[in-house]
């Protein structure tokens, strides 16, 4: 599976959840407000800005967003909420394409570093992002825990949501730190869809030894975008990773 190819013009169409999922407004009114603050009044870029669920309500906090997208079609989707003018979009892969200019803030948010399918795509993105900000900018990172934990011996295979409507299935190659999850949704008369995206899982230590290499020290660590606490037992993070001033 291709990221091209998983994130085509039907799944375009249906991205979108007003008010539900990732665009509550209890999801991503705290995302804003975090990432407004850490822009700290210069310029954002977002790697896999996709339809733009967080540059638009940023853009309209007065935060002048930049975006790196892969998939036309999610392009066309935000274009349908803000034109060029107001959040320029570059179509490339996040981990090499480069943006004009430099910024305060680059963010990469709701696990997305993980569509990279491998460790030195990984790292190539932390090292994109560096070569985009200024001395003392921010690298942001929103990304799920593995829950391997949750696989009893033998079993490849997790159940990770479950609501009316929804199952979420996330199925584990330990051996190559692969994972494909599986989304089916069942609307009123039975019938299911199926959605799947394959990822590259990352742990939080591999992630910070990624940002050394590239240049970066770790800011802070929390389990969500509200700062609670990271624990052993948090299902996410937000990590903020920082270019030194003396770069």
């Amino acid at each position: 599976m291709q990221q091209q190819d998983i994130w085509n013009s039907d799944v375009a169409q249906r991205y979108d959840t007003a008010g539900t999922g990732m665009f509550a407004p209890e999801v991503l009114g705290p995302t804003v407000d975090r990432l407004a603050e850490l822009a700290g009044g210069g310029p954002a870029l977002e790697f896999a800005i996709g339809t733009g669920r967080v540059a638009v309500p940023l853009a309209e906090r007065g935060v002048s967003v930049t975006g790196i997208e892969l998939s036309p079609p999610m392009i066309d989707r935000l274009r349908t909420k803000a034109d060029d003018s107001t959040i320029p979009v570059i179509v490339g892969d996040m981990a090499s394409t480069v943006a004009p200019g430099t910024y305060a803030l680059v963010y990469l948010v709701y696990n997305t570093i993980s569509n990279l399918q491998t460790q030195a795509e990984q790292v190539a993105c932390f090292r994109n992002a560096a070569r985009h900000l200024t001395p003392g900018g921010r690298f942001v990172i929103e990304l799920w825990v593995p829950e391997l934990r949750k696989l009893p011996p033998g079993q490849q295979a997790t159940v990770w949501h479950s609501e009316p409507g929804y199952i979420g299935l996330d199925i584990y190659d330990v051996l190559h730190q692969h994972v494909v999850s599986h989304h089916f949704s069942f609307d009123e008369s039975g019938q299911a869809r199926l959605a799947r995206s394959p990822h590259r899982y990352i742990w939080p230590a591999e992630l910070d030894l990624m940002a050394q290499m590239a240049g970066f020290e770790l800011e802070s660590r929390h389990a969500d975008w509200t700062g609670a606490e990271f624990t052993a037992d948090s299902r996410s993070h937000v990590s903020v990773y920082r270019i030194p001033q003396d770069r």
